[in-house]
């Protein structure tokens, strides 16, 4: 293993990656979009899911361990004391997602979200037969409790069930929701009788000063259910498992689910997680800090060379969220990068009304990548 965890030249990563996010554009194109990091894996999974290939452990996978891995690292990085028990190992956080809204949600029901917001929350969304409704983030991107109590209560007009998808961190602006913000919304939920679901999956990646508050942990916030997993903060994608984890009053409803729905995970993909979870602390910790870098050096050279983009440097993750209004590329700047720059963003529209003009940066790749995204970006703007 290098010195650093975020390495390798864009030539070499095209050789070696075989994955959506290095085959999906031609060649000449740097991919800076999916949520996928140019990174050397944690030793540790690496040598758990090896130790598995060669003894021929390739079966079915058993999840106990994998749900008091994660209760053990939430209790030590977030003074969160989850019940192992009460746990349930899913295929991946979306497919969890997927189940939750289905039992949990009328068919009639929209189900709320505060755009901008990860995009494949709205093909969730759709591939259940639902529909958004937006409460959008405010001009910082932060909850408006204004605008997710008016949503509330059309959600819920006629007793209709409905649930709002919580982004914890906030995908794609980063944003690193305050225990206050949280404790808010589980009263705005409790009030209307919506479900919280929050996605915690880059739960693992925020910036000092800041700190993650599970939204479990926050008063009010008992009849909610996180779904999490280890796959971004350890770029475990192509190793697939998620968890759901209910909330004191939530097991009843987690109960719901189809049993077949506890059998997609992976069992590679849990001993993956498991191994991440349980030995790969310093691992993400490191990674935490080559972010950090990485993301005053990409505030520093769009300022310097995209002046007229608006960055707001994101609180937690590895995604930029780029306001490009300014420089009147439509309301799909990334199209213009992408066919002009030859660098590929994810497309702002595509996380709702709030994405409009804007575009999703993944800076979880090299310092000499990012230059030279950062150089085409502006070259191509003449």
């Amino acid at each position: 293993m290098t010195d650093r965890i975020l390495t390798a030249p864009a030539d070499e990563l095209r050789r070696s990656r075989t994955s959506l996010k290095w085959r999906t554009h031609p060649s000449d194109v740097l991919p800076l979009w999916v949520a996928e990091m140019d990174c050397e894996p944690c030793p540790a999974v690496v040598e758990a899911v090896s130790d598995a290939m060669r003894r021929g452990d390739t079966g079915y996978p058993w999840t106990r361990d994998y749900t008091e891995a994660f209760a053990s690292f939430a209790a030590t990085e977030w003074n969160w004391q989850v019940d192992p028990g009460s746990g349930v190992v899913v295929a991946d956080v979306l497919s969890g997602i997927a189940r939750l809204l289905e039992v949990l949600t009328d068919p009639a029901a929209p189900v709320v979200l505060s755009s901008p917001v990860y995009n494949a929350f709205f093909t969730v969304i759709d591939s259940i037969g639902r529909k958004p409704l937006d409460a959008p983030l405010t001009a910082d991107g932060r909850l408006d409790p204004e605008s997710l109590a008016d949503a509330f209560a059309r959600a819920t007009s006629g007793g209709a069930r409905a649930a709002y998808l919580l982004s914890n961190p906030h995908n794609p602006t980063g944003t690193v929701h305050t225990s206050a913000e949280l404790e808010t919304l589980a009263r705005l939920a409790a009030d209307h009788g919506v479900t919280i679901i929050s996605d915690e999956i880059h739960a693992a990646l925020v910036y000092q000063p800041g700190s993650f508050t599970p939204y479990l942990t926050v008063p009010g916030a008992e009849r909610g259910i996180t779904v999490t997993s280890a796959s971004k903060a350890w770029n475990l994608a192509g190793l697939k498992s998620g968890l759901i984890v209910p909330g004191a009053e939530a097991g009843a409803a987690v109960g719901r689910l189809h049993p077949f729905v506890t059998f997609g995970a992976s069992h590679l993909g849990v001993i993956a997680h498991t191994a991440a979870w349980t030995h790969g602390g310093d691992w993400v910790r490191r990674l935490v800090q080559e972010l950090d870098a990485n993301r005053q050096l990409l505030a520093e050279i769009v300022a310097d060379q995209l002046p007229r983009v608006h960055l707001q440097l994101p609180e937690a993750t590895y995604l930029a969220w780029l306001d490009c209004r300014a420089l009147d590329l439509g309301d799909n700047p990334a199209a213009w990068f992408r066919s002009h720059g030859r660098v590929a963003l994810s497309e702002g529209p595509s996380f709702g009304e709030g994405g409009r003009g804007c575009a999703r940066l993944n800076f979880a790749t090299s310092p000499e990548i990012l230059h030279e995204a950062v150089h085409r970006m502006a070259g191509s703007l003449g």
